[in-house]
């Protein structure tokens, strides 16, 4: 596995446990991402420390969460975020972000790690829910963009 598709991973993970934490203490998801990501800067969970693409990809959706998960909301037919897998949750989360906000990153590239991450991690209908949802939102790019 490359080494931005372990940063992506280790940034799911991270923005699950948020997640996870965030709906069990009634703590806003938006305070619990960094107070798990400053956790696993200092604690990383495995012998390797955090990965700086993985801290820049957490910092990013942090500040963007409101955006994406709106616009996970208006384009995810038929599914509240509150009603999606936490796990596609966190991987729709993530994909958002690079597509719409990081311009290193191919839109086509943010997809197929997010549908690879999906593949991995949840249900056999995950990868095609996430590959729509982010094929959808990246056809209107443009119209998202702040």
């Amino acid at each position: 596995m490359a080494a931005r598709s372990k940063a992506r991973k280790r940034a799911v993970d991270v923005v699950y446990e948020a997640d996870q934490r965030a709906l069990t203490s009634g703590e806003a998801l938006v305070r619990a991402l960094p107070t798990v990501l400053a956790e696993r800067v200092a604690q990383p969970g495995t012998q390797t420390s955090l990965p700086e693409y993985t801290i820049e990809v957490v910092e990013g959706v942090t500040a963007r969460l409101s955006s994406i998960d709106e616009a996970l909301s208006t384009y995810s037919q038929g599914w509240t975020i509150d009603r999606m897998p936490a796990v596609d949750r966190a991987v729709l989360r993530v994909g958002t972000w690079e597509l719409l906000y990081n311009d290193d990153v191919p839109d086509a590239v943010a997809i197929d790690e997010a549908v690879e991450l999906a593949r991995s991690l949840s249900t056999d209908d995950s990868p095609t829910f996430v590959n729509g949802l982010l094929g959808r939102l990246a056809t209107l790019k443009d119209t998202l963009l702040d």
